[in-house]
C-alpha cells in the first residue's frame, strides 16, 4: 500500500485526475486505440471507479464505446455471461477491470481469435493507477526489455538464490517471453496491466529445476507473514510447508490431481519463472500482477503451463514472488541482491 502521506498530499479530488490521466495512457499508448473502433469496458462493483475512469478517457477518443459492469466472479476464470461474450467478439479493442481475471475464458479467446486487442487489469486498485506499476513509461519499458534479447539468446542454464533460503538450478524449456512491455497494440493481441516483466519456461525434461524454493514476498496476491518452502526435484515440488498457507496450497493441488485420469503428479510442475522490470512498481504490496513486476523481484509459478508451451495441462496455477533474488543465467547476473543488474 501506498503511505499516507502520498495520499493525503494528493486529496481525494487529485488522486481521481490521477487516475484518470493513468486511464488515458492505457488508451492512447498501451492500446493506441482509434476514433473508428469499437471499444468495450468491462468491470465490475469492485473495481468500478477505475473501470469508469477508463470509459470516460477512451470516450474522448471514440463514440462508438460500451461500459459493462459484470456480477463480481468468486474465481478466477468464470465466463461472463452470454450477453457480454457477444460484445467482445464484435469489438477492436477490449478493456477488461474486474476483480478476477477473464483472460482464460472462451469469451476471451474467442474475442481473440476475432481480432479484439484485449488488456486484462484483474485486481487492478487505485494505488496502482496512482502510485504503482500503472504510472509506468510503457513505451520506455518496452524499448529496454525489447533490447535485452541478445542477453538471453542461447543461455539457457538458470541459478536462482535469495537471502531467505532459495536455491534453485533449473533449464530453460522455451524462449524467454519479452513481449510482456504494456504495448498491445497488434490485432489480436492479449496483455496484463500493469505490465513489465520477463519469463520463461522450465525444462520439463534435461536440466529440470531442482533445488529450493522460498517465496517470502507474496502469494497469489497476498502478503505472507511465514515464508513457504517448495522442496522441488526433475522439475516437480516434493514438499510444501509454511504453515496454514502452504496446507491450503497442498489441498487445491491435490484436488486437482484428483480430477486428472493421468500424469497426476504434473499437478506439482514448476511451470514458469519470470522477474520484474518495472521500476514504478517499488515494492510488494499483496497485488499478484503488480507484485510480479516489481522491478527486480522474482517469481515462480506451479500447475498448469500450456501457455507457455509445456505439457502440464492441470487448469490449476498459482504464483509466489520472493524478495531480494539473485539470478544466475549461465555467465551472466540478471538480478543481483533484488536489482536488475543487466540491460
Amino acid at each position: 500500500m501506498v503511505a499516507d502521506s502520498d495520499s493525503k498530499t494528493l486529496g481525494e479530488a487529485g488522486q481521481v485526475e490521477a487516475v484518470l490521466a493513468t486511464a488515458r495512457s492505457v488508451v492512447s499508448t498501451c492500446l493506441d486505440i482509434r476514433k473508428d473502433e469499437e471499444v468495450v469496458v468491462i468491470t465490475d462493483p469492485s473495481t468500478s471507479d477505475i473501470g469508469r475512469a477508463l470509459y470516460e478517457a477512451a470516450a474522448k477518443i471514440t463514440d462508438r464505446i460500451l461500459l459493462v459492469m459484470i456480477p463480481p466472479s468468486l474465481k478466477p476464470g468464470k465466463e461472463p455471461p452470454l450477453p457480454v461474450g457477444d460484445l467482445m467478439r464484435s469489438a477492436n479493442v477490449i478493456i477488461i477491470a474486474t476483480q478476477n481475471s477473464l483472460t482464460h475464458t472462451r469469451a476471451r479467446a474467442n474475442a481473440s481469435s476475432a481480432g479484439a486487442r484485449i488488456a486484462s487489469m484483474p485486481g487492478i486498485d487505485t494505488d496502482s493507477m496512482v502510485f504503482g506499476g500503472m504510472t509506468q513509461d510503457y513505451a520506455t519499458l518496452n524499448r529496454e526489455i525489447r533490447g535485452m534479447n541478445s542477453v538471453f539468446r542461447r543461455r539457457r542454464d538458470v541459478h536462482v538464490t535469495t537471502p531467505a533460503g532459495s536455491d534453485l538450478k533449473f533449464t530453460t524449456g522455451g524462449r524467454w517471453i519479452l513481449d510482456d512491455t504494456g504495448l498491445i497494440v497488434r490485432p489480436g493481441a492479449v496483455g496484463n496491466l500493469p505490465a513489465g516483466k520477463i519469463f520463461v519456461l522450465p525444462s520439463e525434461s534435461e536440466g529440470a529445476a531442482s533445488g529450493t524454493i522460498v517465496i517470502d514476498g507474496s502469494w497469489e496476491g497476498r502478503l505472507l507473514d511465514e515464508p513457504l518452502r517448495f522442496d522441488v526435484a526433475g522439475g516437480l515440488v516434493t514438499e510444501i510447508t509454511g504453515g496454514e498457507r502452504a496446507d491450503e496450497i497442498k489441498s487445491i493441488l491435490d484436488m486437482a490431481k484428483s480430477g486428472l485420469r493421468r500424469n497426476r503428479e504434473r499437478v506439482y510442475t514448476v511451470a514458469e519463472f519470470g522477474f520484474g522490470m518495472n521500476s514504478r512498481a517499488q515494492q510488494i504490496v499483496g497485488n499478484r500482477l503488480e507484485d510480479q513486476v516489481v522491478r527486480g523481484s522474482a517469481y515462480f509459478s506451479f500447475g498448469d503451463n500450456i501457455a507457455l508451451g509445456g505439457s502440464a495441462k492441470i487448469g490449476v496455477k498459482m504464483s509466489g514472488v520472493m524478495r531480494k533474488p539473485t539470478v544466475m543465467l549461465d555467465e551472466i547476473a540478471l538480478l543481483t541482491d533484488g536489482k536488475v543488474t543487466v540491460s
